[in-house]
């Protein structure tokens, strides 16, 4: 565990760890979490030197604010550590020679999710939180069940109804208090919050709890010495589906960690990819403000679909500090791009593809050149929303036994 203050986004002020939980006592701004870089460049260094001792986020216990939270033997060891795939056939189609994709669909609940709820249930663990609550529309609640079930931590989930079935199936089988709320995902954000006032219980929102990004800046850790290092990259894009920016802050907040104790000297481009029905922090961006209008979010893809975005200033700041972009993608490219990313053998659910689909936008409009190196983070599994993916292919045919019919099925 590493000694952290906490540094306001928004308004720059700074507080001890005791001195505030979740947003900015001053100005409400969210805080980032600041470690001693001096102390810490010594340790990175050999850090990231040796080989991996264990294949999850885990490894990087030295660049954490939490303690070790144990849990051996469970699914709570196994968050993070997902696979980079280069996709020779992206790379051909799409004329990318230097073009990866890191899968985050074998994180044990199957969402890069896993990575924030593992840190807040283990920061729950240390401060002796009873009960830990959060709103999600599947995904972060699942990992927040699931890892809360690997260590034996009581989760409370609030959902929006329309949320898929398959999501709210993870939530039920993990143990989870689940409640569906008749609302949006902003009404059941709101919810938790003034739960977790009302009855002390810790709350692991999005875009609220600092630790989340803590979290999910080890994808950067890992892009680093997956890519990063092995390649010699001295730039890199990283393409991000963006719904309420936590997962774009945390990216971001990893790189700007290696940097500060010296181990990249230039911050990869960040590209925040959202759809366009939901694309708040988008058109934020596209105006040139920090001041994010709500919108009535509708798309396909639920993970990011979302009216106000918690964490929307520090997501602009990601992409504004990096000289990246923002990119909007209708809910029709993003089915393409789960079938284009299927035949390849990734199996992407909605959010994750939209990614993919902001690449071959940015391709399209000269935003990147084909031969800049490229990684996309495909952030869920298709099995998270089949109905979804059933849209993105052609209904398989119905014969009759008989070897002549498949025949003519199959135009042999």
């Amino acid at each position: 565990m590493s000694a952290f203050t906490y540094r306001c986004s928004q308004c720059g002020a700074e507080f001890a760890a005791d001195e505030a939980t979740y947003t900015c006592p001053k100005c409400g701004g969210n805080l980032d979490v600041i470690l001693d870089y001096e102390a810490l460049k010594p340790k990175a260094e050999a850090l990231f030197a040796a080989p991996p001792d264990e294949a999850s986020l885990w490894r990087y216990l030295p660049l954490l604010p939490v303690g070790d939270p144990h849990g051996e033997g469970t699914p709570l060891r196994r968050a993070g550590w997902t696979p980079v795939y280069t996709l020779p056939a992206i790379r051909e189609s799409l004329s990318m020679p230097n073009f990866w994709l890191k899968d985050e669909s074998p994180n044990p609940t199957a969402s890069f999710k896993d990575r924030a709820s593992a840190i807040v249930v283990a920061r729950a663990r240390e401060i002796g939180a009873e009960v830990v609550i959060t709103a999600s529309t599947g995904n972060a609640g699942a990992a927040l069940a699931g890892m809360a079930a690997a260590v034996g931590q009581k989760a409370v989930i609030l959902a929006p109804k329309s949320a898929p079935q398959a999501k709210i199936a993870q939530l039920l089988v993990f143990g989870a208090r689940v409640v569906l709320v008749d609302g949006t995902y902003d009404d059941a954000f709101d919810m938790t919050v003034a739960a977790a006032e009302k009855y002390g219980w810790y709350c692991r929102n999005t875009g609220y709890n600092p630790f989340t990004a803590e979290g999910k800046k080890t994808a950067a850790f890992e892009i680093y010495e997956q890519v990063i290092r092995p390649n010699g990259l001295a730039k890199l894009n990283v393409f991000i589906p963006v719904g309420d920016g936590n997962i774009i802050s945390g990216v971001y907040k990893g790189f700007w960690d290696l940097q500060q104790v010296g181990l990249i000297e230039n911050l990869p481009r960040l590209f925040g990819v959202q759809a366009i029905g939901s694309a708040a922090i988008a058109n934020a961006w596209k105006r040139g403000t920090d001041e994010i209008e709500p919108v009535s979010a509708h798309t396909l893809a639920d993970s990011i679909s979302v009216d106000l975005p918690r964490d929307g200033f520090r997501a602009l700041r990601a992409v504004r500090n990096t000289g990246g972009a923002y990119i909007t993608v209708p809910d029709e490219e993003i089915l393409k791009a789960i079938a284009d990313l299927g035949r390849t053998g990734v199996f992407a659910e909605p959010a994750a593809a939209t990614a993919f689909a902001g690449l071959k936008a940015a391709l399209k409009d000269g935003l990147i050149s084909p031969d800049e190196p490229t990684l996309v983070l495909s952030t869920g599994s298709g099995l998270k929303d089949v109905a979804a993916a059933m849209k993105a292919v052609h209904a398989a045919p119905v014969v009759p036994p008989d070897v002549e019919e498949l025949a003519k099925v199959l135009g042999e």
